[in-house]
């Protein structure tokens, strides 16, 4: 039986939660809080698996308290968050002190929508209750870039889920500026995305945006697809561009890894590199399998420093990478993969 506490200001949504994760047979709600300081106590008194955050709350807020409790005592911490552009850049502030995932605030006008919020935030929960929850801690190295008429015409491939901005966060601000292109899908709220780009974008030396479609892909930039579409690569008169697709999602995602990794199997293969990180599910696994077999070389994030292991996982079940690697390593292993003109699968 998974333990939770929930930790809000509002009645109503302390109420809605613990009801629906009561609902499940693996799931009790032990107690609830109003602010952080009764949730202090709380949590000394039923030493719950797991805690649903607000972020918003009197006298101390969920922030600073998360500060606290990954401090004094790490643990699985979901937030609840509203989806908008501030609430994006409170939770990935968030997501950096070391809380698992987040989820939007509950409405009251939920009634049509309710049985997929609630199996969303159940299935959060589990993942919350098997995860590798620690602090986190980044810190940019200084590095000399590499030269760059060592690794023209390279591309590097990236997709990742929960515990993924952070994971690729770590990954990029360890790549110097001259790094070749960049393409990225991380499922994220459409909410989301912008900050997400504007927050790596100021912390690595490359350019990091928001793919807006057609841009065409230039070393010392990296394009993530934006929360509410596809991105796909194409190739036109030998250069490679972005192009956004409004379809349905894809492995439950939009944007999809899949989608992405697919689109660079046919465009680009062999001069890419293939990464899968950290994620709940099996989205990316079979994309990286495609770029495997015709010719991309593949790492897969290990399970050790995945925050959940259920994407690179899969990827790994399918024999779809040639390395399995500690994040910490990843950059570095790139950079090498980089300076090798024939650093391909063959």
């Amino acid at each position: 039986m998974i333990s939770v506490l929930v930790i809000d200001d509002s009645p109503l949504v302390r109420q809605l939660l613990s009801h629906l994760l009561n609902d499940a047979d693996d799931i009790k709600v032990v107690a609830t809080a109003e602010d952080p300081y009764e949730a202090r106590n709380l949590i000394k008194k039923f030493n719950p698996d797991v805690l649903t955050l607000d972020i918003e709350m009197p006298k101390m807020d969920g922030i600073a308290f998360l500060r606290n409790i990954m401090k004094l005592r790490p643990m699985p911490v979901i937030m609840v968050s509203t989806l908008t552009a501030k609430g994006a850049a409170v939770t990935l502030e968030a997501l950096s002190i070391g809380a698992v995932d987040f989820i939007s605030k509950p409405k009251s006008d939920l009634t049509n929508q309710l049985m997929g919020y609630k199996q969303e935030l159940i299935d959060k929960v589990r993942l919350a209750y098997k995860s590798n929850a620690r602090p986190k801690s980044l810190s940019a190295p200084t590095i000399k870039p590499l030269n760059g008429e060592m690794f023209s015409n390279r591309l590097i491939a990236i997709g990742a889920s929960t515990g993924g901005t952070e994971a690729i966060q770590s990954v990029l601000m360890r790549m110097p500026s001259n790094t070749p292109p960049v393409v990225i899908a991380q499922h994220i709220p459409a909410a989301f995305s912008t900050s997400f780009a504007k927050r790596l974008n100021n912390n690595c030396a490359m350019k990091v945006i928001e793919a807006q479609g057609g841009e065409q892909l230039k070393p010392g930039t990296a394009y993530l697809a934006p929360g509410s579409k596809h991105m796909i690569i194409e190739r036109k008169g030998g250069l490679l561009f972005t192009k956004l697709v409004d379809s349905d999602p894809v492995n439950r995602h939009k944007p999809s890894v899949d989608v992405l990794f697919n689109s660079v199997a046919e465009s680009a293969a062999k001069s890419t590199i293939g990464i899968i990180l950290t994620g709940m599910g099996k989205d990316g696994a079979k994309g990286l399998l495609n770029l495997k077999n015709k010719g991309s070389y593949t790492i897969a994030q290990d399970e050790a420093s995945s925050v959940v292991w259920g994407m690179p996982g899969a990827a790994v079940d399918l024999d779809a990478h040639h390395e399995q690697m500690h994040l910490d390593k990843i950059p570095q292993k790139l950079l090498f993969l980089l300076k090798t003109e024939n650093s391909k699968a063959s």
